[in-house]
């Protein structure tokens, strides 16, 4: 009798394992078509709406620029912190190329929106995404979440909750992407560094 019961749980065990190792092949199979935005890779494109004009905007219409690209919402309360710092970045490096495009997944109206910027002086482009497809494109685990894009739409940075972006290691790092780069912004890094 004990030969029996040794010999069926050896073949429930069998089971088990066959179909552990089905569902890892099937898991497998299916997330080839499903690609880590991390860095390196190229950035993914996105549709939301610029809340200055109006206008329906994806990735591509920063083609060619160097770009910090934000995700945020007007809830959040690390957003708010961060907010300032980008537009002193802006400030700052705009004239010389950089855009910042900060695209809010709040489920709310636009008029939200627009108030929180208006509120905080921001001059960078916000855009809406309602339907938060972005947050889902991009694999945001939390707001904020930032992705740095060189000029070829590559991610080079990504920055997972608030960041003081106009501090000077920040900074050298923009000068750099936008080739500007300074004996200032190179001592930077090189401390930073070590």
């Amino acid at each position: 009798m004990s030969g029996n019961t040794s010999k069926g749980q050896w073949i429930a065990v069998g089971v088990i394992v066959t179909i552990l190792a089905g569902a890892l092949t099937i898991g497998a199979l299916l997330t080839e078509d499903i690609s880590q935005v991390t860095t390196g890779v190229k950035a993914p494109d996105f549709n939301a709406v610029d809340l200055a004009t109006g206008d329906s905007v994806n990735l591509s219409t920063y083609a060619g620029e160097v770009v910090l690209l934000n995700l945020w919402a007007t809830w959040c309360g690390p957003c708010r912190w961060e907010m300032p710092s980008m537009e002193r970045l802006y400030r700052e490096l705009g004239p010389l190329g950089l855009k910042v495009v900060a695209v809010s997944v709040d489920q709310l109206g636009s008029d939200k929106v627009i108030e929180f910027a208006q509120d905080l002086e921001l001059t960078f482009d916000i855009l809406h995404d309602r339907s938060g497809q972005v947050e889902l494109d991009y694999q945001a685990t939390g707001l904020p979440e930032t992705v740095i894009l060189d000029r070829d739409g590559i991610i080079v940075h990504k920055a997972i909750g608030p960041v003081e972006w106009d501090d000077p290691v920040q900074t050298a790092r923009f000068k750099r992407l936008l080739g500007l780069e300074t004996e200032e912004a190179d001592a930077v890094e090189t401390a930073t560094i070590h």
